[in-house]
């Protein structure tokens, strides 16, 4: 029984990073839609100011933590973090408790 447990965890937690994988390829998608038609109409208008790199280094910072999150390459942030601090917290409740 606890193995179908464990299998059936391990499924779950593969399906949610799949499923954060394709959220930022559908995020990446529609930055690089709405990029080509902001330069579009950025040069197409006010060619004279470069008013897109301002929309195109916000959304790409918001872009690039969002990777960062999903690939796990800052690992400060995410998850993980969040699991650990939580359980830190638990255990020092718990022997708090455990003294008093």
């Amino acid at each position: 029984m606890e193995r179908n447990n464990n299998e059936y965890e391990r499924y779950q937690k593969a399906k949610k990073q799949v499923e954060e994988i394709k959220g930022f390829y559908v995020h990446l998608s529609s930055y690089i839609a709405v990029m080509i038609v902001l330069i579009f109409i950025n040069l197409k208008y006010t060619p004279h100011y470069l008013w897109f790199f301002w929309s195109l280094l916000g959304w790409g910072i918001g872009l690039f933590i969002h990777a960062a999150l999903v690939f796990k390459f800052l690992t400060f942030i995410g998850k993980d973090w969040e699991e650990r601090k939580i359980k830190e917290f638990m255990e020092e409740e718990k022997s708090k408790n455990k003294y008093n």
